[in-house]
C-alpha cells in the first residue's frame, strides 16, 4: 500500500516504515505529525484518487531528525557590468518516518469532539427560573466580547503594511515576512538581517538568493513616513543593493 501525498509543498510517494527527508516541518524530535492532503491511496491495486485530495485520508509521520542539506553555491554574474554575486545556500531539512496511511483518519480524529455530552441531571424549577433570569447578562457578555474581537481585527488590519514598497520585495517576499510575523514597517525595521536569511533559507533556494541587507533601513524611512527620501535612495538600489 502507497500514498501520493503533499508535503510542504512537494509532491511524494510514500509507504508505511519508509524514511524519507522533506522541506522542513514544524514539530520535535519523536512527534507524531499528520498530512491530511493526499492526492492518490493505491491499496493492493484498488486506486483511490482524489480531486484534489481525498476526503478523510491522512498520513502519519514520526519527526526523527531535523537538519540542513548539503550547501549550493548560488553565482550571479551580468556581462561587461562588472556585476557578480556569490551566495551558498543550505537547504533545511527534516528527517521524518511514515507510521501509517489511513484512508478515514480524519473522521477517526473527529469523533472524540463530536461525540455528545452526557445529559446533566434536571435541576428543580427554581433554578431553571434563576438561569433563565441571569441570560440576559450572558448575551451581554457575549455581545461585549464580540465588540472586542471586531476592534481588535480592525487594530490588526490597519498594522499590516504593504511591504512591497521596500525595494527588492515583491508579493510572494512580503507573504513569506507576514508569515514569519513581519507585517508592518516597524515589524520590518526593528528585523536583523541575518534573521531575514533565514527566514528566505527556510521559503526555499528561489527566496535565499535575495539580499535584504537595506530592508531594515527602507523600512525605518518608510514606517517615519519620508517616501520622498526612500524614493531617491531607491532609485540608486538594485534588487535591494545598494551598487553607488
Amino acid at each position: 500500500m502507497y500514498a501520493i501525498v503533499n508535503i510542504a509543498g512537494q509532491q511524494m510517494k510514500v509507504e508505511k516504515d519508509q524514511q524519507l527527508y522533506v522541506n522542513r516541518v514544524a514539530g520535535n524530535e519523536g512527534d507524531v505529525i499528520r498530512f491530511d492532503e493526499v492526492l492518490l491511496v493505491d491499496n493492493d491495486g484498488k486506486v483511490n484518487v482524489g480531486a484534489p485530495a481525498i476526503s478523510g485520508a491522512v498520513v502519519t509521520a514520526k519527526v526523527v531528525e531535523h537538519l540542513k542539506g548539503d550547501k549550493v553555491i548560488i553565482f550571479k554574474k551580468k556581462r561587461r557590468k562588472g556585476y557578480q554575486k556569490r551566495n551558498g545556500h543550505r537547504q533545511l531539512l527534516t528527517k521524518i518516518s511514515i507510521t501509517g496511511i489511513e484512508l478515514d483518519g480524519k473522521k477517526k480524529a473527529d469523533k472524540p469532539a463530536a461525540e455528545a455530552k452526557p445529559k446533566a441531571a434536571e435541576k428543580p424549577a427554581e433554578a431553571k427560573k434563576t438561569e433563565a433570569k441571569a441570560e440576559p447578562k450572558k448575551t451581554e457578555a457575549k455581545a461585549d466580547t464580540k465588540k472586542a474581537k471586531a476592534e481588535t481585527k480592525k487594530t490588526e488590519t490597519k498594522k499590516a503594511d504593504d511591504l512591497t514598497v521596500i525595494e527588492g520585495v515583491g508579493p510572494k517576499i512580503s507573504e513569506v515576512l507576514s508569515n514569519a510575523g513581519i507585517k508592518s514597517f516597524a515589524d520590518l525595521a526593528k528585523a536583523k538581517v541575518e534573521k531575514l536569511n533565514e527566514i528566505l533559507s527556510e521559503a526555499g533556494p528561489a527566496y535565499a538568493s535575495h539580499n535584504p541587507e537595506t530592508w531594515p533601513e527602507q523600512a525605518k524611512l518608510a514606517a517615519a513616513g519620508k517616501f520622498d527620501e526612500l524614493k531617491e535612495w531607491q532609485d540608486k538600489l538594485d534588487g535591494g543593493v545598494d551598487r553607488s
